[in-house]
């Protein structure tokens, strides 16, 4: 994957995502808005350079996105869900492990991303908070990956319906061959996922445009500088696997 600074397919969302930069300078980017400063002179230096980045990436998302300049473009104070500047878009951020991703698109949407070698109590949080059919299949499958890539999808599906974890995982049950099922009557829901070097990068998103359901929102992996100028920045290439593209149908 690499390119110059485009604008992305208007019919379905962008992923965009970047590694955080090693220890650099340290200073408050003039760029952020006063909400956004204040935030970071709060947090520790780890957590400052993950801030920095993520802010940074959104700001070069809704860019690529409206076909505007980065530094023409403002999230909304606090969780970042929608844009400022341009008006209209929806967001969704996630960061794991130095790496930071922001989904950007017209409809609502989530995303979630794991390190595809996590091995944590799988099976225990499977069998506690998973549907009785995803669990028959998973602990029988005994493969974490499987878990790991329902996981993010469970996780993306409630950031794009704008709900918690608890009480809500299994709104979103992901059957034998990952054929989903949700509890949204609206219609128009998909899911995409990708193994992108080390992690599974997971979109949940709506999109009632006429279009190929095979059609796979686009993705872009961007490096920042370490002044984390607001220029537009150029697609850097990297290993991507699509491991899914599908609807997400409505429960009966």
């Amino acid at each position: 994957m690499a390119g110059a600074f485009i604008a992305c397919n208007p019919d379905r969302p962008g992923i965009w995502l970047c590694r955080q930069p090693g220890a650099g300078r340290c200073d408050t980017p003039d760029w952020l808005t006063g909400y956004e400063a204040d935030t970071l002179s709060k947090l520790g230096p780890v957590r400052q350079q993950e801030y920095r980045t993520s802010r940074w990436l959104i700001r070069q998302a809704l860019g690529c996105a409206s076909g505007l300049s980065p530094d023409q473009c403002q999230p909304v104070d606090g969780r970042p869900v929608a844009s400022v500047l341009p008006p209209g878009w929806r967001l969704s951020l996630s960061h794991s492990k130095g790496l930071a991703a922001v989904a950007a698109g017209r409809d609502r949407l989530g995303i979630d991303i794991e390190p595809h070698e996590r091995r944590a109590n799988w099976r225990g949080v499977v069998r506690r908070w998973f549907t009785p059919a995803e669990q028959a299949w998973l602990l029988a499958a005994d493969d974490p990956l499987s878990f790991l890539r329902v996981w993010t999808l469970k996780e993306a599906w409630l950031k794009a319906t704008e709900r918690g974890i608890a009480g809500n995982l299994q709104t979103l049950e992901v059957l034998p061959g990952f054929e989903l099922f949700g509890d949204q009557a609206d219609g128009g829901w998909h899911a995409t996922s990708f193994l992108i070097e080390s992690f599974i990068v997971t979109l949940v998103y709506r999109s009632t445009v006429s279009t190929n359901p095979d059609a796979t929102p686009e993705l872009t992996m961007l490096m920042p500088p370490e002044d984390f100028q607001l220029v537009p920045a150029r697609a850097r290439t990297t290993r991507c696997e699509r491991l899914l593209q599908t609807v997400i149908h409505c429960k009966p």
